[in-house]
């Protein structure tokens, strides 16, 4: 098997596109029974962590931008890191995701490797 991440992206700048405290509840009972079933089957290698909203990016020149890294209006929300034999497994796994539910989601599936590969 091999390691693969999934980054969990969403508008989280935008206090228009943030669930209700009702929706999310949903959202994380939805997430939650995804996890376990993911975790069921022997294939979360790390139940990863959420970020805040808040966070830096620096660049070269030393230029400190005060918001985390967005494209379309998108940032990383979260991520875990699951078992697959293949990335079409983790495809699989990934289209899953409740997170797809919401509106300019998306999720990234990127095979851990070692430096150079």
């Amino acid at each position: 098997m091999k390691e693969y991440v999934l980054l969990f992206r969403m508008d989280i700048l935008n206090k228009a596109a943030q669930p209700t405290k009702e929706q999310m509840n949903i959202y994380m009972q939805q997430w939650t029974q995804w996890v376990n079933s993911i975790a069921s089957k022997m294939q979360l290698a790390d139940g990863g962590n959420h970020f805040s909203r808040e966070g830096r990016v620096i660049k070269p020149n030393g230029k400190v931008i005060n918001t985390p890294y967005t494209a379309e209006n998108n940032s990383v929300a979260g991520y875990i890191i699951i078992l697959a034999k293949d990335i079409d497994e983790a495809t699989s796994i990934a289209q899953q995701c409740p997170i797809l539910q919401g509106e300019n989601t998306s999720v990234e599936i990127r095979e851990t490797a070692m430096p150079g590969n």
